[in-house]
């Protein structure tokens, strides 16, 4: 295999000067036992925790703490994974990237699903997210290849942002209940509207990327005939 093209990493997240210091500072505390390879299972174990305790919260409900608890278990592995890979100066760049993207794919699915099928939110809803969050990522390792960019925020919102507001809206279900909104038409869930907008910003933000980067690209290269590489 040939080597990885070297690339701009841009994580401009809103709770980045909280996370970064508190990565580094785990980073330099972490056993010696504990490498990046169980961290990224830790993490693939906290998202298969979310969706045990999503499925369980339609018999109780205070398994949605065990919901919360996977999320975190699964943003300390997630995130913590790559940082001290490179705290340790252990990076493997081809092997990195194809794992930590697949597996959070992967970790994405189990989440989201987990998410559908609770009490939380419903279905449809939760499977619209999970379609424009994953058609984002496309989008992310696309601009990674085609301009050397690989950038996991938008709008200062990443995947640490997702599992917070996550989090948030599964311990207010926990207090007080899934908000209902009495409209002309019918009752929705608040929950619904909120998630079903921010379904809808990753759809609006992955067409804006792709039609800006298309006119960008023919700017660039000139309307050359297209030709296609069996």
């Amino acid at each position: 295999m040939s080597e990885l093209q070297p690339h701009t990493r841009i994580n401009d997240i809103l709770l980045g000067p909280l996370e970064r210091p508190a990565l580094r500072w785990l980073a330099a505390h972490m056993p010696a036992w504990v490498t990046p390879d169980i961290l990224t299972i830790t993490g693939i174990f906290g998202a298969s925790l979310a969706l045990v305790g999503y499925l369980a919260s339609n018999v109780q409900l205070a398994f949605l703490w065990l919901a919360c608890l996977g999320m975190v278990i699964n943003w300390f592995g997630d995130s913590l994974d790559g940082t001290l890979a490179r705290y340790r100066h252990i990076e493997r760049p081809k092997y990195g990237f194809f794992v930590d993207h697949t597996v959070d794919a992967f970790n994405t699915v189990l989440i989201l699903l987990g998410l559908a099928l609770s009490p939380v939110l419903s279905f449809s809803v939760a499977v619209m997210a999970l379609i424009g969050y994953l058609l984002l990522s496309i989008l992310v390792y696309v601009r990674t290849y085609v301009d050397g960019v690989f950038k996991i925020s938008f709008g200062r919102l990443g995947p640490t942002e997702m599992r917070t507001v996550i989090v948030l809206l599964t311990l207010y279900a926990f207090f007080f209940g899934s908000p209902i909104l009495s409209l002309s038409f019918g009752q929705v869930n608040v929950f619904d509207v909120v998630a079903g907008f921010l379904a809808l910003g990753f759809v609006v933000v992955y067409l804006n990327s792709v039609i800006k980067g298309a006119r960008e690209l023919t700017r660039i290269e000139g309307k050359k005939p297209y030709l296609h590489e069996e």
